[in-house]
């Protein structure tokens, strides 16, 4: 088996930063958070001080906090302490990229509900449903493929 060589920090930088723009362009992060967020997926070891993912993206600590504390509450990060430290350390949590995945998954079915009420709506006039039922067809698609694949979790849980 041929050992893989471990990329340096330069793509590692690079790879962070198409997470962090990626994230800035399609839900609206600040460019520090994107950088944080993907840092920290793949950093060794994987909690981090502020300190830490400070001088790896090269953010200063005071952005830093704001961003974390941004993370922190949409569910992508956590904080560890350990006992007789008063450092703060983040993570990313295991299941983080899960849980965001669900609940974009959830908004994009409670837009469907709202397309179909749309539907509803104007159904009497097909000419005025038309767009309204193209679009609904496109959430109820999405809809049936998530039913039916379940989660990573869902395997991992039995596979154990």
């Amino acid at each position: 088996m041929t050992r893989r060589k471990a990329p340096g920090r330069e793509a590692e930088l690079q790879w962070v930063e198409r997470i962090a723009k990626y994230c800035a362009d399609q839900d609206g992060l600040p460019m520090i958070a994107g950088r944080c967020l993907g840092w920290l997926t793949i950093c060794d070891p994987p909690e981090q001080s502020a300190g830490e993912i400070a001088e790896a993206i090269g953010a200063s600590r005071a952005s830093l906090t704001t961003n974390m504390r941004l993370l922190g509450s949409v569910g992508f990060v956590s904080q560890v302490t350990r006992p007789g430290s008063r450092t703060v350390y983040y993570r990313v949590d295991d299941d983080a990229w899960e849980k965001v995945v669900l609940r974009q998954v959830a908004s994009l079915r409670a837009l469907g509900e709202i397309v179909q009420a749309g539907v509803e709506l104007v159904g009497a006039s097909p000419k005025r449903a038309a767009r309204a039922r193209t679009a609904y067809e496109v959430f109820k698609w999405i809809e049936s493929v998530f039913a039916e694949v379940p989660p990573p979790s869902a395997a991992r849980t039995r596979r154990r």
